[in-house]
């Protein structure tokens, strides 16, 4: 898989565990020319991380919910590089009145915030980036299940509802263009929003046990190269897609205990099967707070 001379921005870098950190260096090694976003006092850690990659990019500022900052970026990018072939939207953030099991309490400014930065943000950078991107290209977002219901995940488990709804009118409009849109859903990764979440050692263990294939949550490259094979040309005709790199365990059912036999009283043996439920914790956002 061949990126080069991609021009590819990658929002997101916090540190060197962040996802996108890993799809920076992936997308370098593969030959794209890459610049970071960040903001505010969350800047200088992007800059750090940022230090630590194989050809050290500069970072630009972007907070992604300001208008006057999309607009500046699409001038720097301009400026820069006369055009963008792709972009990583690792963006996400929720309120804490709007998690842990709040769901019904949440007020509506907190769940408006979810949605804004976690998934409207997809739409804005988008919009951003369209008129640099008139050879076409790749935009990739990352998600989280949401295709049921996770304890504790609450309004951002609505936000990457929502955030699967943009990717697919983005690629309806964007299409044409030659612009394609597509999510990668991760398993829980070891990022640093995960520190802070209670029950992600207890999420991450069922996942391992559930996923087909295993699953390390150290280990963020397999999605990074999913990324990272969404924004090369060998994806060409894949969009409005969601691309689960999880282990599988997005394709499994509740979890199944093996059935125990039983002596019966009178000597005779019987079998009782017993349907074990799946455990399911409190999921991890992609990326810690709002970062662009």
């Amino acid at each position: 898989m061949s990126l080069e001379g991609k021009r590819i921005l990658v929002t997101g870098v916090i540190t060197r565990r962040s996802i996108a950190f890993s799809v920076a260096e992936q997308a370098q090694l593969a030959g794209a020319e890459v610049l970071l976003t960040g903001f505010g006092r969350g800047r200088s850690m992007t800059e750090r991380a940022a230090a630590k990659l194989p050809d050290p990019p500069d970072v630009l500022e972007l907070d992604v919910n300001k208008p006057e900052d999309l607009e500046a970026l699409t001038g720097e990018l301009d400026s820069r590089w006369g055009g963008v072939d792709g972009a990583l939207h690792a963006i996400a953030f929720a309120p804490e009145d709007a998690l842990g099991g709040n769901f019904l309490g949440a007020p509506a400014s907190s769940a408006s915030a979810a949605f804004e930065t976690s998934a409207y943000s997809f739409k804005s950078l988008a919009a951003a980036l369209q008129p640099l991107m008139g050879n076409g290209g790749g935009l990739v977002g990352l998600d989280f299940d949401a295709s049921v219901a996770w304890p504790a995940y609450d309004w951002m488990g609505v936000s990457k509802a929502a955030l699967e709804a943009v990717s697919r009118y983005l690629a309806r409009d964007l299409g044409p263009s030659g612009v394609r849109v597509n999510l990668v859903s991760a398993g829980p990764l070891d990022t640093p929003a995960a520190g802070g979440i209670p029950g992600f050692e207890d999420l991450s263990a069922a996942w391992q046990k559930q996923a087909p294939l295993g699953w390390d949550v150290g280990d963020p490259k397999p999605v990074a190269d999913a990324v990272c094979f969404l924004l090369s040309d060998l994806a060409r005709g894949i969009t409005g897609e969601i691309i689960h790199v999880d282990g599988g365990f997005h394709a499994i059912g509740a979890a199944v205990e093996p059935a125990e036999a039983e002596e019966s009283v009178d000597g005779d043996e019987s079998a009782d099967s017993d349907a074990g439920d799946s455990e399911s914790e409190k999921p991890v956002a992609d990326e810690p707070e709002k970062v662009s």
